[in-house]
């Protein structure tokens, strides 16, 4: 580790990891290899993930980002994003005749298949998640009938289920560590026979960015949180931060964002940035820091992460073809 710089005495504790974790990476890939390998446009159902730079750079690449799937010429391609659509979108675009490409991350689609299989077997799931967010409407869409939405302990009260002894709990993806447990251990209050899932929801990534952010909040006057405000793991990685004891905690989207008055009186600033968050926004919050004071870096590693996932089948399909073809084709000219 650097120490302090003995002039001023400012330092930056910069957490790792930090940043894209292994679904958006797949995701965003997925987008320049399908304009890559189709041409544009390449149609998108909502942000291919949530974070405005990104969103920005593939609309310039000739990405066309859509609400609704009844915006898709007939016959174009749309890509899922990583949040995970619901077997609806999927017949909409069956009846569109889209051609599709699903780029939802892998730990979503496992909590997909977790709400089928409880819906098969009758279960009441308990839907730990925030309203109106696409990975929760995804979910839901599963299995309508049987999920009832838990947006936080205060929800549990209203929680009613027809069988106490058939309940399991699942959770979006991106949410607070401490307090989905903290759901949790309230519907386990009320339901004693509440059942958990066979593995953890919330994903690897967002557990070792909170684990980070806990790390370092302690000792930091201010931690800066890159990411943008729809971002609902980089939202909980402001109020991680807060809840681990840093002074003040904001979430800003670009460096410029970054208001002087928050370095006053200023010694120890975290950073640190959500899944959805390319690097070179986090060269920026650093180079801003740096030009005031703030050129000593300590890096605060809380896991190591070596998790990768493929690309979407349809793409690994086609490029496969493609491959294929050019072999061919220079084998015939031999």
């Amino acid at each position: 580790m650097v120490g302090m710089t003995a002039s001023t005495g400012r330092r930056v504790l910069l957490a790792a990891p930090r940043g894209y974790c292994a679904g958006v990476d797949r995701a965003v890939i997925a987008v320049e290899k399908a304009l890559e390998q189709y041409g544009a446009p390449i149609y998108v159902r909502h942000e291919i993930v949530h974070n405005k730079y990104v969103v920005q750079t593939l609309e310039k690449k000739g990405a066309i980002f859509v609400e609704q799937t009844a915006e898709v010429p007939e016959g174009a391609i749309v890509m899922f994003s990583a949040h995970g659509v619901a077997p609806v979108v999927h017949d909409e675009a069956a009846q569109g005749k889209l051609a599709t490409i699903d780029a939802t991350c892998p730990l979503v689609t496992k909590v997909h298949k977790e709400a089928v299989r409880f819906a098969q077997d009758d279960f009441d799931i308990l839907l730990i998640g925030h309203e109106g967010h696409e990975e929760v409407i995804g979910t839901s869409g599963e299995a309508p009938d049987h999920i009832t939405l838990v947006d936080g302990p205060e929800d549990v009260a209203n929680v009613e289920v027809r069988d106490p002894s058939k309940v399991v709990w699942l959770s979006q993806t991106t949410l607070s560590v401490d307090e989905t447990m903290e759901t949790v251990d309230a519907l386990k209050e009320k339901f004693p026979q509440l059942i958990a899932p066979p593995s953890d929801d919330i994903c690897y990534a967002t557990q070792n960015r909170q684990l980070a952010v806990k790390q370092m909040g302690a000792d930091s006057d201010l931690v800066i949180v890159v990411g943008s405000r729809n971002s609902s793991n980089s939202k909980r990685l402001v109020e991680v931060a807060k809840l681990a004891g840093a002074s003040e905690a904001y979430l800003v989207d670009f460096a410029d964002e970054i208001d002087e008055a928050w370095l006053e009186g200023v010694t120890t600033v975290g950073v640190t940035s959500g899944a959805s968050v390319p690097e070179v926004l986090v060269e920026q919050v650093l180079e801003f820091l740096s030009t005031r004071g703030f050129e000593d870096v300590e890096i605060v590693k809380a896991a190591e992460e070596s998790i990768t996932f493929s690309l979407p089948k349809e793409l690994r399909r086609d490029l496969r073809a493609e491959a294929a073809a050019l072999v061919a084709e220079r084998t015939a000219e031999k």
